[in-house]
């Protein structure tokens, strides 16, 4: 039997993979740079200081939480941004901004039994 992920896990998969890449400074400044227009591998590596087996792994994650889009053009690989996923996480939080209160929890007696209000 196999497992078809349902849009809501595969939503939450994408929100948590885009979080997780936007946890590292290198990445970030990967983004900043995109910004402003397509790059290649070589500009951002010189762009950046970094070395391309390094900036290699951190587009690779960038591209798995899809942020990041792709192209081939000869022997070059070219990287944008993938705006539609930063649309999903911007959705993400904004139901937090609507949060006006939240309820209290209701208390619990020793026997883990709830109190009735």
């Amino acid at each position: 039997m196999s497992l078809i992920p349902t849009p809501s896990a595969t939503t939450h998969h994408l929100i948590a993979a885009g979080f997780h890449a936007l946890s590292d400074p290198l990445r970030i400044s990967v983004l900043e740079l995109l910004r402003k227009q397509e790059q290649c591998v070589c500009d951002l590596c010189d762009a950046l200081g970094v070395s391309q087996s390094k900036l290699s792994f951190h587009l690779k994650t960038l591209k798995e939480a899809g942020l990041v889009k792709a192209r081939q053009e000869g022997r070059w690989i070219y990287y944008s941004l993938h705006v539609s996923q930063f649309a999903i996480l911007e959705q993400y939080l904004a139901d937090y901004r609507r949060i006006s209160q939240i309820s209290p929890a209701r208390c619990c007696d020793m026997e883990g039994n709830r109190e009735q209000r």
